[in-house]
C-alpha cells in the first residue's frame, strides 16, 4: 500500500464568533484536503493566524500572535480583520507568506498549498457531518451573513468585512440541519447584523423541505425551532422586525434571549456614534417585548468615554439600565480605532474618568444581575451541561446564559452526568453573576 504523507497546519483563531465561524470553514476545507492540525509551531509545515482588529486590545494579540508564530515556525499565513491593514503588516513581518482579509478562504487554501502542497490520497471520511468545529460538540455557531451596512463611527468593521451579503435561507437550514444530526443541542446565530439578515436579497424566497421560506429572520427563527433544539439570537438591533421573533419566544421554539448592542443610551451620544437605536423606542419595545414574553433574558454592550460624553450623559446611560433591567451587560471603555470616524470628535474624555465610569457601571449593573437572578431561586428551569470536572462538579448554563460570555449554573453532581445533556433542575441560591441548582430525580 502507498505510504500516505502527512501535512500538518497550525491554526490561531482570535476574535468574535464570526471570525470564529471563518476558521472552521478553512479547517473544514484543510480537513477535507487530507491535512492534520499540528498542536505545536515546530511540528507544523505552516501556520494559519486568523487575526481580529475590532479594538486597539485585539489587534495587539493579533500582532502578538502572528509574531510568535514567525518565530516559532516561521511560515506564516495571515487572514481576518487585522488583514485588510496588508501594508502595515507587510511593513511589520516582512516574511509573511500571505495577507488577506476576511472570508478569503481561497486565498488562504491557496497560500497553504503554495507553502505545503496537498497531501496524497486525502479521505473525505475525515470529515465529521457538520464540519470541522472548534466548539465543544454540543454547540455551534452559525453565521447566516457577513459585512454589515451601518456606518457607526467608532467601528470599521464594514470596511474590513464589507457591506451585508446574507446566505439564502435554505442554505442555512441545511447546515442547520446537519449540526443537528451531528449531535449540536444548541445553534448560536451570529453575523455583524443579525436583524437585517435578508434586506440585500430582498427577502427572497428559497425551497426547502417542501416549503418556500422567505430569506427574512423571523422565517429562518421559525424554521430553525422545529429542529427542536436550543436556538440562540446574538447581535440583534432592535428594529420592529424583532418584534416577531418573541412569540415564537414566548412558545419556546426558540430561546428567549436576545443579544442586543445597544452601545448607549443618551440621544446626543447615540447620534454621535450614528446608532441605528432610539433609546426611548428601545424601552418601549422592550417593556412589550417582557409583556409578551416574562422570561425573556436581554444581553446587551456598551461604551464609556466616548467623545464628548459629560457625566450627566453617563447618568442617563444608567438611569436607563435601570429601567431596562438588562440581564447581562458587557462593557467598554473608549479607545481609537484606525480609520474610525469617531477619532476626529471634539471633547475626548480623559483615561481616568473612562476607567472611573467602567467601574461604575459594572457595578451597577452587578447589582441588577444580583437582584434578577435572586427571582429564579426556586424554580425549575432546564440547562444544558458544558462541562463535568471529576465527578464533584457540574457547569451547565440556562437559557439565558450564551457560552464564555455570561454565568454559569453549578448543578450538585449525579451519575450519569456528561456535556451537552439537558437537565431539569430546582435553582437552590443565587449569587451575583452564577446560579446553583438541584437536578431533578427523573431529569
Amino acid at each position: 500500500m502507498e505510504n500516505i504523507s502527512t501535512k500538518s497546519v497550525g491554526f490561531v483563531s482570535l476574535g468574535c464568533p464570526k471570525a470564529l465561524v471563518d476558521s472552521e470553514r478553512i479547517l473544514t476545507r484543510l480537513r477535507a484536503e487530507g491535512y492534520q492540525v499540528s498542536q505545536s509551531y515546530d511540528q507544523a509545515d505552516v501556520v494559519v493566524v486568523n487575526t481580529c482588529g475590532f479594538v486597539q486590545d485585539a489587534v495587539e494579540e493579533s500582532l502578538e500572535a502572528i509574531s510568535e508564530a514567525m518565530e516559532e515556525n516561521g511560515k506564516v499565513v495571515v487572514t481576518g480583520c487585522l488583514g485588510v491593514r496588508e501594508a502595515e503588516l507587510r511593513e511589520k513581518f516582512p516574511s509573511l507568506l500571505s495577507i488577506s482579509g476576511p472570508q478569503a478562504y481561497d486565498t488562504v487554501m491557496d497560500a497553504i498549498h503554495e507553502a505545503s502542497p496537498p497531501p496524497h490520497n486525502p479521505f473525505e471520511s475525515l470529515i465529521p457531518p457538520g464540519g470541522i468545529k472548534l466548539t465543544p460538540r454540543h454547540y455551534a455557531y452559525i453565521k447566516i451573513s457577513e459585512g454589515c451596512n451601518h456606518k457607526c463611527s467608532f467601528c470599521i468593521i464594514p470596511s474590513m468585512r464589507g457591506k451585508l451579503v446574507s446566505r439564502p435561507v435554505n442554505d442555512v437550514l441545511r447546515e442547520a440541519e446537519k449540526l443537528a444530526e451531528a449531535g449540536v443541542k444548541e445553534l448560536l446565530v451570529v453575523s455583524q447584523d443579525t436583524s437585517a439578515y435578508g434586506v440585500d436579497l430582498k427577502y427572497a424566497a428559497y425551497p426547502h423541505a417542501g416549503k418556500s421560506i422567505p430569506t427574512d429572520l423571523p422565517a429562518l427563527a421559525e424554521a430553525l425551532g422545529e429542529l427542536g433544539i436550543w436556538v440562540r439570537f446574538h447581535y440583534i438591533y432592535p428594529y420592529p422586525n424583532v418584534d416577531r421573533l418573541i412569540p415564537l419566544m414566548a412558545d419556546k421554539k426558540v430561546l428567549p434571549y436576545l443579544d442586543i448592542p445597544l452601545q448607549h443610551a443618551q440621544p446626543r451620544i447615540l447620534k454621535a456614534m450614528k446608532r441605528p437605536a432610539n433609546s426611548d423606542n428601545s424601552l418601549q419595545r422592550i417593556k412589550r417585548w417582557r409583556e409578551e414574553c416574562p422570561d425573556l433574558a436581554l444581553r446587551s454592550t456598551f461604551i464609556v468615554g466616548f467623545p464628548g460624553e459629560t457625566e450627566s450623559d453617563f447618568q442617563y446611560l444608567l438611569d436607563f439600565l435601570g429601567e431596562a433591567e438588562i440581564d447581562r451587560a458587557g462593557c467598554f471603555k473608549y479607545s481609537p480605532v484606525d480609520g474610525a470616524t469617531a477619532n476626529k470628535l471634539p471633547n475626548a474624555v480623559p483615561d481616568e474618568i473612562s476607567e472611573d465610569r467602567f467601574q461604575r457601571l459594572m457595578a451597577f449593573q452587578e447589582e441588577i444581575s444580583h437582584q434578577k437572578l435572586a427571582r429564579r431561586v426556586g424554580k425549575t428551569e432546564r440547562f444544558i451541561i458544558d462541562e463535568v470536572v471529576e465527578e464533584e462538579t457540574v457547569i451547565a448554563r440556562s437559557y439565558a446564559d450564551a457560552p464564555e460570555i455570561d454565568g454559569l449554573v453549578y448543578l450538585n453532581w449525579f451519575e450519569g452526568a456528561e456535556a451537552g445533556q439537558w437537565v431539569d433542575a430546582e435553582i437552590i441560591s443565587s449569587d451575583y453573576h452564577d446560579l446553583v441548582a438541584k437536578p431533578l430525580a427523573n431529569s
